[in-house]
């Protein structure tokens, strides 16, 4: 019979658990990770990568059971009280701090949050887990789904099928937004149909603050409910509807909140509606036309996101005239103006993007050649400028260096590298030059070992649902891996390796350097462009040419793509260019040790030109150049034909080149060339610390 716990020992207990869970830190801090994995395996039905399921499965036995093991026991007290000592570093948002609210329609934060769908919500979710590591004073706004984007399977046939992601917020980390009196916060945003009310939820990351708006309140009418409900769901009517909330519901709430931040980032045009409200607080106030409209622009700054036309939220005059109408009554400005400030010359009908670029102060793109792409993309708003004097420049973005390095790397840099975690002089880095290749290349075979073995579970579970097998048989944790992991959107080329199957099929086959290939990634229900590409993959790998040595992994979430970037030998990139804005997943592979092999666009075409000249061997392999396309498939048949002559000829034999010890001393040279001078640029912590000069904010 288990001992109970004294009243006041287990509500400690309860609470140091509940604080641990609450906080998404738990996410990049592998300790805490490791407690709740500990703590699920003693529980049974729960894993470890959902810590709130993890303390609501325990019982008093439970609790019991974990309060006379005083070294568990004190393990949850010294990770409790280091988180504690973390916040009570936070930053102040009280008035007249220099605060700075960050806005996303999307933030990957972790795999039970469902509240994101690719890339701009894992560079949101590492933009946050970055400023808590700073200290930065910043809070972050979103809207709370209640289905996020799909769950992924793949079936008997190779058809990618979409499942619900449903968000139980009540049994989130997330909690309610309240008022001094314990009341929900609630605000209203007018639009067509009436005034929408929204209440909110806050979740902790680090010592970050993100507040999610929630619409589904109980006696409010169903299609206001339902705004709220699905990630980017819906028609044209829910996108603006969902942008509306995000701009003006979010610059009320943190007003709503006692937070009236000092500068307004808008992380893409999804929540460009923020620079209305603001310009209605300024007229509110008093202030004329064209002053509140300076006002404004003095404390918004725009980052945009994508060189894709598509990817850029219109909506017609009859939809946005029906929803802005009683906004611009509010705001004492005639609807036609404010069309205005989102039209332009060939911009012809509301564009968030357009909106955003006039009234901005700074605007920026997310890489150096993304911003000269945008430039080029909305020169016609300034025709009396050159396209290189148009206003926007670019921020490069980086990924988070603690929730992307895989443990077998983390615990070299944490012996060569103090201070790598949270930021440190790129000099410091060259330390790890110092390292044994051979304590490198233990490493580099753990990693990888790691990622397949994970890779063959989940090829096991989708042969046992399908009847089917998933392949994977060819698999070997000593070949040269290659990970391609992507959304699907058809410029992104994800079928560019298998434009000749025999030559891929004699690659992938050489008995003397074997490689394999392993394809995750997910295609947008609707794009069915991107679908076909998708069963293209699949079908691929069953193909017997390529005798099991490519295979397709289902259910791309944060676990996967993070066992990828830091298991995979090279990172495969091919996008045409200069389609890719920016592109992260390779910088993830390269703070690993993985080497790129990519185009050069996005983040590798500076990367190259500004790192890979100061490599002592190389950083990895760049696939065509940077010629304008002018014909895509003479373009496609080139790269290909790169592809495939880098992996045969340049690749393959620098892997497979060892020496007496069996050790491939030219690529571990070149894995530590991608670490030193990739790892401290393409962070997120040098992306905030140029945000913050921008911002006029400092961190601790």
């Amino acid at each position: 019979m288990s001992r109970t716990l004294p009243v006041n020992d287990t509500t400690a207990l309860q609470a140091e658990l509940d604080l641990l869970a609450r906080n998404l830190r738990w996410f990049y801090d592998r300790p805490t990770r490791a407690l709740f994995e500990d703590l699920a395996s003693r529980l049974g039905g729960v894993t470890g990568h959902d810590p709130m399921a993890v303390i609501q499965a325990f019982d008093a036995d439970a609790f019991a059971a974990v309060g006379s093991d005083s070294e568990l026991r004190d393990r949850i007290a010294d990770l409790a009280a280091a988180l504690r000592d973390e916040l009570a570093g936070a930053p102040a948002l009280d008035p007249g701090q220099r605060v700075v609210a960050y806005l996303s329609a999307e933030f990957a934060l972790c795999d039970p949050l469902k509240t994101y769908s690719g890339g701009l919500g894992v560079l949101a979710g590492d933009h946050l887990r970055s400023a808590s590591d700073l200290a930065l004073p910043l809070v972050a706004v979103g809207l709370a789904y209640r289905d996020g984007y799909f769950t992924q399977t793949v079936d008997g046939a190779g058809n990618q099928v979409s499942s619900p992601a449903p968000n139980d917020l009540a049994r989130s980390a997330a909690v309610p937004v309240v008022d001094a009196a314990g009341q929900r916060v609630v605000v209203h945003v007018p639009m067509g149909d009436g005034e929408v009310a929204i209440q909110a939820w806050r979740l902790s990351v680090g010592r970050v603050p993100l507040i999610l708006l929630d619409t589904d309140i109980e006696g409010q009418p169903e299609g206001h409910r339902a705004i709220t409900w699905h990630l980017y769901g819906g028609d044209r009517d829910t996108r603006i509807r969902q942008e509306l909330v995000l701009g003006v519901g979010g610059v009320r709430m943190l007003h709503a909140m006692g937070v009236d931040p000092s500068l307004y980032h808008l992380n893409e045009g999804h929540a460009a509606f923020a620079a209305l409200e603001r310009l209605g607080v300024y007229r509110r106030a008093g202030q004329d036309l064209a002053t509140a409209l300076a006002s404004v622009r003095g404390e918004l700054h725009f980052t945009t996101h994508t060189p894709v036309p598509a990817g850029h939220d219109t909506f017609d005059h009859g939809l946005a005239a029906y929803h802005l109408a009683p906004l611009s009554h509010h705001l004492g400005v005639p609807f036609d103006q404010l069309w205005g400030l989102a039209t332009g010359p060939g911009f012809p009908v509301w564009n968030q993007t357009v909106l955003a670029l006039k009234l901005a102060e700074r605007t920026n793109g997310v890489a150096r050649l993304h911003g000269e792409v945008s430039r080029s993309m909305f020169a016609s708003l300034w025709p009396h400028r050159d396209v290189a004097n148009v206003p926007i420049d670019h921020v490069t973005n980086g990924v988070h260096p603690t929730s992307w390095t895989g443990p077998e790397i983390a615990e070299l840099l944490d012996g060569y590298v103090p201070g790598w975690r949270r930021g440190t002089d790129p000099a410091a880095w060259q330390a790890l030059r110092d390292l044994d290749p051979a304590v490198l290349w233990d490493a580099r075979q753990r990693a990888r070992a790691r990622l397949l073995t994970a890779v063959q579970a989940r090829l096991q579970r989708r042969a046992q649902r399908t009847g089917v097998s998933a392949g994977g048989e060819g698999l070997d944790p000593q070949a040269l891996t290659i990970g391609f992991a992507r959304r699907f959107a058809t410029y992104k080329r994800g079928t560019l390796m298998l434009r000749d199957m025999d030559r891929l099929g004699e690659i992938l086959s050489d008995t003397e350097r074997p490689i394999q290939i392993l394809v995750a990634g997910k295609a947008h229900p609707a794009d069915r462009d991107g679908q076909a590409v998708l069963r293209q993959l699949v079908e691929a790998s069953g193909d017997p040419r390529l005798a099991g040595k490519l295979v397709f992994v289902e259910g791309y979430d944060l676990e996967l793509g993070g066992l990828l970037t830091s298991g995979c030998d090279v990172w495969l990139n091919t996008p045409l260019r200069p389609k890719e804005a920016s592109g992260t997943s390779g910088m993830k592979a390269a703070m690993n040790g993985g080497l790129n092999l990519s185009v050069l666009d996005g983040w590798w075409d500076e990367a190259v030109s500004d790192q890979g000249r100061h490599a002592e061997v190389g950083i990895g392999w760049s696939i065509g150049d940077r010629a304008p396309v002018t014909d895509v498939t003479e373009r496609d048949t080139a790269d290909a034909a790169e592809v495939y002559r880098l992996l045969a000829d340049e690749v393959g034999p620098t892997f497979y080149d060892r020496d007496e010890a069996g050790l491939p001393q030219r690529w571990l040279k070149m894995a530590i060339d991608a670490i030193v001078l990739l790892s401290p640029v393409y962070s997120t912590h040098r992306m905030l610390g140029d945000y913050a000069r921008r911002y006029g904010v400092e961190g601790a």
